[in-house]
């Protein structure tokens, strides 16, 4: 599955016209050429992983677009579900599932990371690609190339989706089931899927169209609790029975009283992409997605009266001769209907002559974006009454980018021109009695704010005889921040933010030495500034007509970020071994702070200083023992601790929150002919802790971050070149595990294919 550089470049010249040349190779440096819009640079000073579509087929459970990443190298999506489309965080080496902001992700060179925001509800939109329509995923470790900003420090997804060079048609229709048994609940989840492509070639014109639904019911991934100490002795309240006693991540008692946010979602994709060759070496490219969402959750109260009867609407309830409150909050259902949509537009010269262009801007959208929730206690989500309503719309990105290339003798030199512009816009409103279809009422809040980053770069790829190369590059920014303004339900006019301006450097270096035929060391070096998003900035509260809480002088995220890799390749299979080490001072975490009158909250602010140094190995082995037999694989070491932090001293000694030290991947594929594959899988993730202090040693709790060892299963079948079926299970050896909220347990997913 996974590519050493010789072969991602292979790989790509036979699907997609991509080529490296003859005389690169020998040093292992990727070179992306072709008519393809891309957000990859020409030349990438970095440790590149990737896999294509086809394995993605042949190997992999993919449901969902992120599942493509499953077994790369230090990386894990925090998917917790089929269709999770809020909380599937990247995590890469030094970032872990809550640092949404620290990772970018691109379908054919469009942003799809979501950087109005850094945390789990700031997820990449990965609705927006369809595993059916991927090319190709490359993924580049480490902010060394100058082509992107600072949130390249974890890594660069970048999604490649199919344009046919001839006629080409797909049908799959897949389904999922997923035995679900935790705390006192034990049911089935299913769900299916159905996708559809065409594309086509004619002279200079060529066209994709690609549409999908999935309808998915998942497990519930949130659990209602009361702490045994808030019970007050006696009390009164309602004798109930069903409650579950158990320890929180703290290790303190807890009764679990509901499983909550259980999530139906359908979801509808489309896709049309047009390409026009003007002339042989000049491409315009048009791309345009949509993806609608429509999402119920519920929840299911595990508490029974003396009639037995389900209890979801009693104030006060009494638990083991303890009396507990019931909120609204407790068993809060919502729905939400989310309509987004993406634009794409490149004109591209690609010549391969002494200097090359493009222009190239984006557009994403949240055409319309509601989350209702009911502010009284309802039984379920088809109940009606008082509630509120989050409405998004309006928020979105635009971007715009004019690259260059110049081949000068034994130079490759980029640079470019970028501005990246995010808009936020939150708006909260009340309903006295029709929380599922108002369309509007009273004002509840408002939360704005607008970011805008302007780029200059430049990069320099210089060959130094056989057996050297040279990269040198720099990227100067400049990051604004406006708009910003929050109101509350009295307030007739926002209370404004100061606008800010600032600039920044961030230079990269790197140096490859190929130091025998079979064997090549490479090191890198660069620095990243992740500036803070409109979520993370302009926050706060509103108390006697003025903000507090909020912090609008948040530094931005500095890191520097090295590596130092040695490489070799043969035709038996390949072995990477990578030192790295990063230091990011001014960390963007959520932590407590001592405001006016002795409360303490909970607000972004900055971490003095994180250190990582680590280990990640990267192996694969071809036709080991039984021809046919292929094994990929990889193991993470990461140190990564904090070192300074003078807003909150008990942080300073410990790990990084959601950063393991031990992560390691494996895949086993056979191809016993050209009929059958069957793959075996394991993913594992060592001790990790949520908070910053480490105060939450209890990982196999909800609300908790547990170490996990899981394996995967999948046989596929091609009857003839037009049709074939797979079936596979995730997570075969059943564990239960978390991140916050519970993973998915023990799924089946079949499918059944038509190829044209």
């Amino acid at each position: 599955m996974r590519f050493r550089h010789h072969r991602l470049a292979l790989a790509a010249l036979a699907c997609l016209a991509t080529h490296v040349h003859a005389d690169d190779t020998h040093l292992e440096t990727v070179v992306v050429t072709g008519g393809r819009p891309t957000s990859l640079p020409a030349q990438i000073p970095t440790t590149i992983e990737g896999i294509t579509g086809a394995q993605v087929e042949d190997r992999i459970n993919a449901v969902d677009s992120e599942d493509a990443l499953k077994y790369l190298p230090s990386l894990n999506v925090r998917k917790r579900y089929t269709g999770d489309y809020d909380h599937a965080v990247l995590a890469s080496r030094a970032s872990g599932t809550g640092n949404s902001a620290r990772s970018l992700v691109y379908a054919d060179g469009i942003l799809l990371s979501n950087l109005l925001g850094n945390g789990a509800t700031y997820t990449p939109r990965w609705g927006l690609v369809t595993p059916e329509e991927i090319e190709r995923v490359d993924v580049l470790y480490g902010p060394f190339a100058a082509a992107y900003p600072g949130n390249s420090v974890g890594a660069v997804v970048d999604f490649q989706t199919r344009m046919p060079a001839k006629r080409e048609a797909h049908v799959k229709l897949s389904g999922h089931s997923q035995g679900f048994n935790l705390y006192h609940t034990d049911d089935r989840y299913d769900g299916w899927q159905g996708s559809a492509s065409l594309g086509d070639r004619s002279g200079a014109w060529s066209y994709w169209i690609d549409v999908s639904r999935l309808d998915s019911d998942a497990q519930p991934i949130g659990f209602a609790n009361k702490l045994l100490s808030a019970g007050v002795p006696g009390g009164g309240g309602i004798p109930v029975t069903g409650a579950v006693a158990g320890r929180n991540p703290s290790n303190r008692d807890w009764w679990l009283i509901g499983a909550t946010s259980q999530t139906h979602t359908v979801q509808d994709h489309a896709k049309v992409k047009l390409a026009w060759d003007i002339t042989p070496q000049l491409r315009a490219s048009y791309t345009f997605g949509w993806w609608r969402n429509e999402a119920k959750r519920v929840a299911d109260s595990y508490l029974r009266d003396a009639a037995g009867n389900p209890v979801y609407t009693a104030t006060r309830v009494n638990i083991d001769g303890r009396a507990y409150d019931v909120r609204a909050s407790d068993f809060a259902p919502s729905r939400a209907t989310l309509e987004h949509a993406m634009h794409g537009l490149s004109l591209k010269r690609h010549s391969r002559d002494a200097f090359d262009w493009e222009i190239a801007a984006s557009l994403y959208d949240y055409a319309r974006d509601l989350v209702r929730t009911p502010t009284v206690l309802v039984p379920d989500a088809d109940t009606n009454g008082a509630g509120q309503v989050t409405d998004m719309h309006g928020s979105g990105w635009n971007t715009l980018a004019l690259k260059g290339i110049w081949r000068p003798e034994d130079h490759t030199v980029e640079f470019g021109l970028q501005s990246d512009h995010a808009k936020l816009r939150t708006r909260v409103f009340g309903s006295a009695g029709d929380w599922l279809h108002a369309g509007d009422g009273r004002q509840v809040s408002v939360f704005n704010g607008n970011t805008w980053l302007e780029s200059l770069y430049a990069q320099d790829n210089w060959r130094i005889g056989d057996a050297w190369r040279a990269t040198v590059g720099a990227r100067f920014e400049r990051w604004r921040a406006y708009g910003g303004e929050l109101s509350n339900a009295v307030l007739a006019a926002p209370l404004g933010f100061p606008s800010r301006s600032e600039t920044a450097w961030s230079p990269k270096a790197a140096l490859a030495w190929r130091v025998s035929s079979d064997w090549t060391l490479k090191a890198s070096t660069g620095r990243a500034v992740r500036n803070p998003t409109a979520a993370e900035l302009f926050q706060g509260s509103i108390v006697d007509n003025a903000i507090v809480n909020s912090n609008p002088n948040l530094k931005a995220e500095k890191s520097w970020t090295s590596e130092l890799s040695a490489e070799t390749l043969n035709d038996k299979g390949s072995l990477r071994v990578t030192l790295f080490r990063e230091t990011t001072r001014d960390a963007l975490y959520s932590q407590p702070l001592l405001v006016a009158g002795g409360t303490t909250v909970n607000t972004v602010q900055n971490v003095g200083r994180i250190r990582t140094n680590g280990l990640e190995i990267a192996a694969q082995a071809d036709d080991i023992g039984v021809k046919g037999l292929d094994l990929t694989g990889s193991v993470t070491f990461a140190d990564s601790i904090i070192t300074e932090n003078a807003g909150f001293p008990a942080s300073v000694g410990k790990w990084q929150p959601r950063v393991p030290r031990w992560r390691a991947t494996m895949l086993a594929t056979w191809k016993a002919n050209d009929h059958w594959t069957a793959t075996l899988g394991g993913r594992y993730s060592g001790r990790q802790y949520g908070t910053l202090d480490n105060s939450d040693p209890n990982g196999e709790a909800y609300m908790g971050v547990s170490d996990y060892l899981v394996f995967d299963a999948r046989v596929r079948y091609r009857f003839d070149r037009h049709w074939s079926a797979a079936v596979g299970v995730d997570n075969l050896n059943d564990r239960t595990y978390w991140a916050f909220h519970p993973y998915t347990q023990r799924t089946v997913v079949a499918e059944v294919r038509w190829d044209l």
